[in-house]
């Protein structure tokens, strides 16, 4: 067996005891953000690059309320988009893919929602990672593996990628972790990363996932 073949193999199966704890922990996966309608998710998705839920949750509160569909979110220029949601981070450009998305699914899908990754990333702002957790959320549909911080941090830690590309991040763990399982990882490395075990240093031995193996406790990769 060839050192590469060995370190896979050892990758494999780590990857799928880590999967085994999240899917018994976090059976039902299912995003915080708050909505109502797909393209309400699609705007919380793309508003929750870099911030926290609990802040787009608090602006998109009353930003909901009013606006439902894309044809309501056309009603809305750019700069009153920015307005309504200055409390999120890079809110100028995500007001503009907002309003961008919006007109692309009345124009070019003639108001109705993307269904596919293919088409869904054909939309400003949407990439590999919020199509496929828009396509999980909405449909229950697993094609690829959603990598945002969390999953990126954990991936590194538990030393499953040498790579810091998201989206190739994405594709390593696809090749760790059978099919069936990736609905898992996502949501739960989210929750395990937010409630559990936090981006910042600190002895976590004693953690769920660190004891599946230890040596994630000492490592700690640049999350960037």
């Amino acid at each position: 067996m060839t050192m590469n073949s060995k370190k896979g193999d050892e990758r494999r199966s780590r990857a799928r005891r880590l999967v085994v704890y999240l899917k018994k922990t976090y059976p039902k996966p299912k995003s915080e953000l708050k909505y109502i309608t797909p393209f309400q998710f699609l705007v919380a998705v793309v508003m929750s690059a870099q911030c926290t839920d609990k802040v787009v949750n608090r602006v998109t509160e009353p930003l909901f309320k009013k606006y439902k569909t894309p044809r309501d979110f056309l009603c809305l220029n750019s700069q009153e988009l920015e307005n309504r949601i200055s409390s999120v981070t890079f809110f100028r450009n995500k007001a503009k893919h907002i309003i961008a998305a919006a007109k692309k699914v009345e124009n070019d899908f003639g108001g109705r929602f993307p269904r596919t990754a293919e088409e869904l990333q054909k939309l400003p702002g949407v990439g590999y990672k919020t199509a496929h957790v828009i396509l999980g959320e909405l449909h229950d549909i697993w094609e690829g593996i959603p990598t945002d911080t969390h999953v990126k941090r954990f991936a590194r830690r538990f030393d499953l990628t040498n790579n810091t590309d998201l989206t190739k991040i994405s594709k390593d763990l696809e090749a760790l972790i059978p099919k069936k399982d990736w609905k898992y990882v996502n949501n739960g490395l989210v929750l395990h990363g937010r409630y559990v075990c936090s981006a910042r240093p600190h002895d976590c031995l004693t953690h769920p996932l660190t004891k599946l193996w230890p040596k994630a406790a000492k490592r700690w990769p640049k999350t960037k």
